[in-house]
């Protein structure tokens, strides 16, 4: 494995949990920048959110293309004809996309894309995939992750480098996105200036 390609992935994979972060902690600055005239153009913050998520997946994606392709010495193909790798790791990314899917599905655009942190009233979701999981999109994501790394990279040593690190990312990015005691409606409400302190 290559620390040089693990530090420059690192770097990369970074960029989308920091931005998810300042944004979620302090998404009155990230209001005022969306409306800038350059940036305003382009739509509502969520809408904003949105295309950055767009790009960081096409970001993503890249890296992990390039992590297996200098890693294979060529094109990804599956490292492991078994039937049981192949079966286990079909599982993962699918599971793992049906808790993305349902997490569109029950928050909308509109709630994926911090909508509550930005101005809109989301009411709390308890139905699946919320009655199971705190963050499903996260857990989703890093199914899938860990899912496409076994199907291409397993058993060599690198396989589990990209998804540990999206691992760690994604389990921070959960606990930083939020601020202290904004957990609750009221809160996060308060601090898009949207309800008064008191």
């Amino acid at each position: 494995m290559s620390l040089v390609a693990l530090a420059v992935a690192s770097v990369l994979l970074a960029i989308e949990r920091v931005s998810y972060v300042l944004i979620g902690r302090a998404p009155r600055a990230f209001r005022v920048l969306c409306a800038r005239p350059g940036l305003a153009r382009l739509g509502h913050p969520t809408t904003i959110v949105e295309g950055l998520f767009h790009m960081f997946k096409a970001l993503q994606v890249s890296v992990f293309f390039a992590w297996c392709y200098f890693h294979a010495g060529g094109l990804p193909i599956p490292a492991h004809a078994d039937p049981l790798f192949v079966g286990l790791a079909g599982a993962l990314v699918l599971v793992g996309q049906v808790l993305v899917a349902a997490t569109f599905y029950r928050l909308g655009r509109i709630g994926v894309f911090f909508g509550q942190q930005l101005g809109y009233l989301i009411p709390r979701c308890r139905e699946f995939p919320f009655s199971v999981l705190s963050h499903p999109q996260y857990v989703g994501t890093m199914l899938t992750i860990w899912g496409a790394f076994l199907l291409l990279r397993f058993p060599h040593d690198d396989w589990f480098a990209l998804p540990l690190l999206e691992t760690v990312y994604y389990v921070a990015g959960a606990r930083l996105e939020v601020p202290p005691g904004s957990r609750t409606r009221r809160a996060a409400l308060r601090q898009v200036g949207i309800l008064e302190s008191g």
